[in-house]
């Protein structure tokens, strides 16, 4: 680091490389990459995806897909943004930066963080392969029942979603638990729990959300694929189900899982402000507090999507009550980012755009979601591209311009590299402008009546300009991302050059080379403050020299988490056409979990004979 600290790692070792390198590492940071490039690509996917959909409403009685297709989009749309689009990019960032963050040369289980990325490659692969193989999901993301059963639904298409989010929630569950762990049990000394980052706090939380929510939605998953395959009734009325159980099981995970989208991006925004504010951040122990009241409150507000089943007088007024409690820590936290940035010293990175960009539009959601609080708004509103412009204030002014804080900001120290300022910022007002003229205007199409997942409209309705400003605002979004991708393939050319501190910034990545060795340290850092960087160069405390006899054992590169991840793809793809497949992916998932118990788990020393 190119400060006062000094650098606690030597010059990064070159690590493997080649095909089978990759298919084999068990190192954080190139599965950070992994799930990084995987994220960014389905996240593209999802943009053309959209794409299509504005460009059906540009105009009235559209005709550039027919209703089944535009059933079908508007589901993929969002199943892969939301599962293969932002969750990769959120573990991304908790597989690159956890490690380093806590002073700890990995995770406490590589081989399982290994196995967690190619079981969510193998049910991202097969939720898209659905488009193919008997058609894609299109009855929405939240699958409601009985639209879902065979009756209504022909084909395989909501098998392929059962089997696909059976398969991802399993990726993601060995994930959570591995990192719940590690931030327990692997913290450098002194790194006392409240000396954390804020970005790692929030990867607990969101580890935690997923841990208790992922199995509600596993059962009903379960539930719903023997409806359709082995004549159950859970929810269809004819045999004595109930549809509204799928309802309340969807959103008992549905709602935590808005906060597993957005705590990660209040993580990095935590990280962005302190840095570029050049002051610590205000309130720590109330932002972590605000995290810890969001993750319990959000098991308590499910049923605010469901205000107009008939739930009764009685949970109508509970869930109005926890609803509007949600809004206080998401406002705790606003008003630390602000004091945050009020008398510091600010520059204005793209990493900062982002990071302010996100405050503002982030604001913009919370305030139409506390709205819905009171049921008799929501059920004028429900349904309509009101709660579309909500959402996605929440997800695109949130989580979305969050991860691209995060990617200007760590990009750096994850490949040694700059992404240009002036693209950079271009990138920014293309997508802060495109948001607001794509979503805002559905705010007048909610409140005009135009109902959610409608391909086509008649003329006359008083819809078709505001329907035309979106679609624009849609392609100003598709124009930033396409500067992006030009300025990330651009500044990959480049050599590096990318000193290991260039912010100035006061956590613990931040004093290891950039990028950082293979084995993350090469001694493993003594934490004395909440902000151990600035701490250090306040103090003149300079970084302990490695011992030249101590040996850094590293997990040795591992095939069998891949193989593992075949026998699940095996598997999934027997649960849609013949138990055979089913057998023998097991019998491979057997094979690989006999087979990783005997293999080695030692290593060479690393290079430098550390």
């Amino acid at each position: 680091m190119a400060t006062a600290a000094g650098t606690l790692a030597a010059p990064a070792v070159q690590a493997p490389s080649g095909i089978w390198a990759w298919l084999t590492t068990v190192d954080h940071k190139r599965i950070g990459t992994l799930y990084g490039v995987s994220g960014m690509v389905f996240f593209v996917v999802a943009g053309i995806e959209a794409l299509l959909i504005r460009s059906q409403l540009a105009v009235p009685n559209g005709e550039v897909v027919d209703a089944d297709l535009f059933n079908a989009l508007f589901s993929m749309h969002a199943l892969t943004m939301i599962f293969l689009g932002v969750m990769p990019l959120g573990a991304a960032f908790f597989n690159w930066l956890v490690p380093l963050m806590i002073g700890a040369r990995d995770v406490a289980f590589p081989r399982l963080n290994a196995l967690s990325y190619w079981i969510f490659l193998s049910g991202a692969l097969m939720l898209n392969a659905s488009w193919l193989l008997g058609g894609a999901p299109d009855t929405g993301w939240f699958a409601y029942a009985p639209l879902t059963e065979n009756t209504y639904s022909t084909g395989r298409s909501m098998d392929f979603y059962t089997v696909s989010l059976i398969i991802l929630g399993t990726s993601s569950l060995i994930a959570s638990l591995n990192f719940i762990v590690t931030i327990i049990n692997l913290r450098a000394p002194g790194m006392t729990m409240f000396r954390l980052p804020v970005f790692v706090w929030m990867t607990m939380i969101v580890a935690w959300l997923l841990v208790l929510s992922l199995p509600v939605l596993t059962v009903g998953l379960i539930q719903l694929y023997f409806d359709r395959n082995f004549t159950t009734n859970f929810f269809i009325p004819d045999g004595g189900g109930d549809p509204v159980l799928w309802q309340h099981i969807f959103w008992i995970f549905g709602h935590p899982e808005v906060y597993v989208l957005i705590l990660p991006a209040m993580g990095i925004v935590s990280e962005v402000l302190p840095t570029f504010s050049r002051k610590p951040l205000f309130g720590y122990g109330a932002v972590v507090f605000a995290g810890i009241s969001i993750a319990i409150l959000g098991f308590a507000v499910w049923s605010h999507h469901m205000f107009t089943t008939g739930l009764g007088p009685v949970p109508r007024v509970v869930f109005s009550a926890t609803t509007m409690t949600i809004a206080v820590p998401t406002g705790v936290k606003i008003f630390n980012w602000l004091g945050t940035l009020y008398g510091g010293s600010i520059r204005f990175t793209t990493a900062m755009y982002f990071a302010v960009g996100f405050i503002a539009t982030f604001t913009v959601g919370g305030i139409s979601g506390v709205m819905h609080a009171s049921p008799p708004i929501d059920t004028q509103q429900q349904d309509t591209y009101f709660i579309v412009a909500h959402l996605h204030y929440v997800l695109f002014g949130g989580a979305i311009m969050g991860i691209f804080a995060g990617v200007y900001y760590w990009f750096p120290k994850f490949t040694g590299r700059f992404l240009s300022e002036g693209m950079g910022k271009l990138h920014f007002w293309l997508f802060f402008i495109g948001l607001n003229v794509t979503f805002f205007p559905m705010h007048f199409l909610g409140v005009s009546g135009m109902p959610r997942r409608i391909y086509t409209y008649d003329a006359g309705l008083g819809w078709e300009t505001w329907n035309f400003v979106a679609t624009l605002g849609a392609f100003t979004i598709a124009a930033g991302m396409a500067v992006f991708l030009w300025n990330f393939f651009r500044s990959m050319r480049e050599e590096p050059s990318a000193p290991d501190n260039p912010w100035d910034a006061p956590t613990l990545e931040w004093a290891t080379s950039s990028p950082p060795p293979e084995h993350d340290f090469d001694v493993v850092p003594v934490v004395r403050a909440r902000d151990p960087v600035w701490y250090d160069r306040d103090h003149g405390i300079a970084p302990p020299e490695p011992d030249p006899h101590e040996h850094i054992h590293l997990p040795p590169p591992s095939y069998y988490p891949l193989l593992i991840g075949v026998g699940f793809t095996l598997i999934g793809i027997g649960a849609l056409s013949h138990l055979a497949l089913v057998a023998l992916g097991a019998v491979v998932v057997i094979y690989g979990i006999w087979g990783w118990t005997l293999e080695p788990t030692g290593a060479e020393p690393a290079a430098g004979g550390h």
